[in-house]
């Protein structure tokens, strides 16, 4: 309950943080006239509907499962992460029809120093709430918060290579580097929200765990599998924060029920110890439906 808060907390603070840099930036721009400050701050409304995005998911995902939805509602976030790239596609579009004016009719930015400086200020609120965003997505399986954290990175990078040429545009009078990196920030963004698109059609492809996650539940099963015969058919996927893992257990034919059961008793309670968030579903099968494959207790 406590991640679940802080989770739900992180996601309305990432929205506070987006509004307020998102007010910065485009004060800079409108101090400068920059198009490479324009595109900046275009990139920071997508930060601002992300967040929006992000802590909707986040409360829908946490709520329980019901008739509706027997499996919960987890992958409310990986649909949340999509709308973030498909929105972060939207936005390098937008800044790169702007970079093609700029290159038709290029000007020099006003007050470029101002501009910078205001620019660098919500470059630094950005990378601080990045780290946060992705420490705590990480924490807490969040693929919404996450996803938002890797934007936001993205849009540091962004941020700081505009600075500089801005800052270039300034010593060497060059107006065309103006615009030109305008459309370096939207072929960057681009990139981001390819990013955050793949990642997301993963998990609603019920993508596997990770291989070390994967060795970790073999090895419980077969530590505390004593009495069955084997295990096999093991198959996992992700949904958001939850683990789901189902298998097949093959006991002697002579084997009572109330034992079997005792078997699966065990093996679920090692394998929520070695794995957080996680529901099992264990088939319990005769000896005649060995496979002697997977996992050979005896």
């Amino acid at each position: 309950m406590a991640i679940t808060n802080k989770t739900l907390a992180v996601a309305a603070a990432s929205l506070a943080v987006g509004l307020i840099v998102l007010g910065i930036k485009f004060f800079a721009w409108r101090l400068t006239g920059s198009i490479a400050l324009y595109s900046d701050a275009l990139e920071s409304i997508v930060n601002v509907v992300t967040a929006l995005v992000a802590l909707v998911a986040v409360r829908f995902a946490q709520r329980p499962a019901d008739a509706a939805l027997p499996y919960g509602y987890h992958k409310a976030e990986y649909f949340s992460a999509v709308v973030v790239g498909v929105m972060i596609i939207i936005a390098a579009i937008l800044v790169g029809r702007e970079a093609y004016l700029g290159f038709l009719a290029p000007s020099l930015p006003e007050a470029p120093m101002e501009g910078i400086a205001l620019s660098l200020v919500a470059t630094l609120i950005n990378l601080a709430w990045a780290r946060v965003l992705i420490r705590q997505g990480q924490k807490a399986r969040s693929p919404a918060l996450e996803a938002d954290g890797k934007h936001l990175m993205t849009d540091v990078v962004s941020s700081i290579g505009v600075v500089i040429g801005l800052g270039l545009v300034y010593a060497t009078g060059f107006a065309l580097l103006d615009p030109l990196l305008a459309a370096l920030v939207a072929l960057n963004i681009l990139w981001s929200g390819w990013g955050v698109i793949k990642d997301s059609v993963g998990g609603l492809m019920d993508v596997a765990v990770a291989k070390d996650t994967q060795a970790t539940i073999r090895e419980v099963i077969a530590r505390n599998a004593d009495g069955a015969i084997e295990a096999h058919d093991i198959r996992t996927r992700q949904a958001g924060k939850l683990t789901f893992i189902d298998f097949h257990l093959v006991v002697p034919g002579a084997m009572s029920v109330d034992e079997a059961h005792g078997i699966c008793d065990c093996i679920e309670a090692k394998l929520r110890e070695a794995v957080k968030d996680v529901q099992i579903t264990i088939h319990v099968e005769p000896e005649n439906k060995a496979k002697h494959s997977g996992i050979v207790v005896v």
